[in-house]
């Protein structure tokens, strides 16, 4: 009897820890108010907290110093819906750490040192609601696909960033938006940003307010509000070609170079043999005569 307690013991303590950590085992520095929050905001964090309860859905961990998100973090918490990160110093997202979340509603990420949000940042997070991405001032790009995916996704919060040109194509894999905020944003009055011009346009009503979207003209960087203009201030822009249009006028012009030039030697070459054989039928003529 006694070897068979002997062999089950490891097994409980397995079994026992499991237990704990999805029950009410609090963080130390953190307060835990019902079985499924952990509020660790404004405790001086540097890092994530190991002792999370895993069956946490409300996690607030705002106002501290956590500088990373571990790259297996929601696939440790699947039933996660509510993740409050604001103000903290995140200056990255590694792939994949937000891709994997299947119950997420609510993500705050506003308040950081973030420079890139890149494709498919947030993978198949069709759960999630609203992302809050406003108040990083070194958030200078967002990839092309970085919301793919976010198919109920209703409000999205780009506010005070440090962007300057935002692909329009950012905003389609987004049917369920409502509500989308931009000002605040250094924007440049270019050709790239006459896109995202229509598109406002076109959806002024998901647009909380047109105060403070602003834009510098290019040549004396004065700005200029969004009210102001029209699409009459971009009509240099209809005839203006991309680099993908540059790219294919060169290679065109390289192309049809190339085949003048072998039609060309073609020609000659042609030419030339006929002015051989001519030459040859004279010759056999007047070898034939004499």
């Amino acid at each position: 009897m006694l070897p068979c307690i002997n062999w089950l013991q490891p097994f409980l303590a397995l079994i026992s820890s499991t237990l704990l950590t999805r029950g009410n085992n609090c963080p130390s520095s953190c307060l835990c108010p019902d079985h499924h929050t952990v509020n660790c905001a404004g405790q001086g964090l540097t890092k994530v907290p190991d002792s999370i309860p895993l069956d946490v859905r409300r996690l607030l961990l705002s106002n501290n110093w956590i500088p990373w998100i571990p790259s297996d973090f929601l696939v440790l918490y699947s039933d996660l819906v509510y993740l409050d990160l604001r103000n903290n110093s995140l200056s990255q997202l590694e792939p994949g750490t937000l891709s994997t979340s299947s119950r997420l509603v609510f993500l705050d990420l506003g308040s950081n040192n973030l420079t890139e949000i890149s494709s498919e940042t947030f993978g198949e997070s069709r759960s999630l609601i609203k992302l809050r991405l406003g108040n990083n001032p070194y958030l200078t790009m967002v990839g092309r696909d970085a919301f793919t995916g976010l198919t109920s996704l209703r409000e999205l919060e780009l506010e005070w960033n440090g962007l300057t040109v935002l692909d329009v194509r950012v905003l389609e894999p987004l049917p369920s938006l409502r509500m989308l905020r931009l000002e605040g944003n250094p924007w440049l009055c270019n050709c790239h940003f006459a896109k995202l011009f229509v598109w406002l346009k076109e959806n002024q009503h998901k647009l909380p307010t047109m105060e403070g979207i602003e834009c510098s003209l290019p040549l004396d960087g004065r700005r200029v509000p969004l009210s102001l203009l029209s699409e009459d201030s971009f009509r240099e822009c209809h005839g203006a070609l991309t680099l993908t249009d540059y790219l294919i006028v060169i290679f065109s012009g390289i192309s049809v170079s190339v085949a003048a030039i072998m039609a060309s030697f073609f020609l000659a070459s042609t030419v030339h043999c006929f002015q051989r054989l001519s030459k040859g039928s004279k010759g056999d003529e007047e070898e034939g005569n004499d």
